[in-house]
């Protein structure tokens, strides 16, 4: 448990969440499917995540909230219905809430994301890409 989570009591998760340092080339290291988002951390109400993608995944939106998609490795595209965003190790981008996006590595990619808690990776699409919500490593 971190210094700070003992001195205040911080219930279980959040104590290392808050007051934990996070390797994240080894938080990457412990996983090897793409498109299932894991928490590596939590900002107020916002979740850190990682995730590993290859191939396309799905149109789909999140209507009340802003995603921040960071590379760390390899490069990625995201497709809007307007444009595309082409994106490399350390860029980033903002999508805003409501907008279509689709993201797709030719090749595997690591990215982390912030998002509000909760937030389905498929937004209002769902279907089979759909990964566990919550998944804490």
């Amino acid at each position: 448990m971190g210094i700070l989570g003992r001195i205040i009591g911080w219930p279980e998760p959040y104590r290392e969440v808050f007051c934990g340092q996070e390797n994240l080339s080894e938080k990457l290291g412990s996983f090897t499917d793409h498109w299932g988002p894991k928490i590596v951390g939590q900002l107020n109400d916002y979740h850190v995540k990682l995730v590993k993608i290859k191939g396309e995944f799905v149109w789909h939106s999140h209507p009340d909230t802003d995603e921040l998609f960071l590379v760390l490795k390899g490069d990625m595209v995201i497709d809007f219905r307007d444009g595309e965003s082409h994106l490399s190790a350390g860029e980033m981008v903002i999508v805003p809430k409501g907008v279509e996006h689709k993201p797709y590595a030719l090749d595997e990619c690591h990215i982390l994301l912030i998002e509000p808690a909760g937030t389905r990776n498929t937004g209002d699409a769902g279907g089979e890409l759909t990964a566990e919500n919550d998944v804490w490593i």
